[in-house]
């Protein structure tokens, strides 16, 4: 009878035990489904997009859209993403990237996106577009490139060289000056005295390129994340004249000290 009371002991202590491993096992597999679907809206869901300043929608100058026939005015636009990316030479890009379509271009192996922006305001501004880095895996952004084109002029950017930390060749480097942000900014330029009626073409190319000597097979399987912000400031004419005045100013005291330098000899 003895025995037969253990028995049970053991088998009722097995069932608790599969019972919680059951338990357990689905928990952990619902924490995993999550995560994985967080890390996929991260770095898969997220498109490159380009804003206008949220914080100057109200007395905002400017506006955006990528087709110069239908000006579809948005303070957003989305290029579509791209699920895998080899690397590729700046060689290989299309001559005509820049003017051949409106709008998402993608190629094989590179993002491109051309839009519009506008001054349909009546004050002169001057506006800054940036690039913000959002995320890396595997430090893709070693050998990364983002190319901008202005109205035909194109700059190319990258990061600088891991081991002489000089720029790539050809390239404008990473922007390292300090801002009041934590966001990694890898470009940062302005555009001065953009009159009302003015309009700008820009085309953004993003690609891995693999004549980069940090484009190594460490980086496979790495992955990146940015969007581009346009800042407007309104161009206040009387900052210019003082700096004139002062100028003037300068002009004029340094002039009085050679005449009396003159005098007294």
């Amino acid at each position: 009878m003895a025995e037969v009371l253990v028995t049970a002991k053991k088998i009722n202590r097995r069932k608790k035990l599969v019972k919680y491993t059951k338990i357990i096992s689905l928990l952990v597999f619902i924490f995993l489904t999550f995560a994985f679907i967080i890390l996929s809206l991260i770095y898969r869901g997220g498109k490159f997009t380009i804003t206008l300043d949220p914080n100057s929608e109200l007395e905002s100058s400017l506006v955006l859209y990528e087709n110069s026939e239908d000006k579809d005015e948005k303070r957003r636009l989305y290029a579509e993403e791209m699920p895998f990316m080899d690397n590729i030479s700046i060689k290989w890009l299309p001559k005509d990237i820049d003017t051949e379509k409106d709008g998402s271009h993608n190629g094989q192996d590179y993002i491109a996106y051309t839009f519009y922006i506008e001054n349909k305001g009546k004050d002169i501004v001057n506006y800054w577009y940036e690039v913000v880095i959002d995320d890396v895996i595997k430090r893709v952004d070693e050998a990364i490139r983002i190319m901008i084109f202005v109205d035909g002029k194109p700059t190319v950017y990258a990061k600088k060289n891991e081991l002489t930390k000089e720029a790539e060749e050809d390239t404008t480097p990473f922007y390292e000056g300090t801002v009041k942000t934590k966001e990694n900014i890898a470009v940062l330029e302005e555009r001065k005295m953009f009159t009302p009626g003015d309009r700008d073409r820009i085309t953004v190319v993003v690609w891995l390129e693999g004549d980069d000597p940090d484009c190594v097979n460490a980086i496979i399987g790495g992955e990146i994340k940015m969007h581009m912000n346009i800042r407007e400031e309104h161009y206040d004419p009387n900052k210019d004249k003082d700096v004139d005045k002062d100028k003037d100013k300068d002009k004029d005291k340094e002039d009085k000290e050679k005449d009396k330098e003159k005098e007294n000899e």
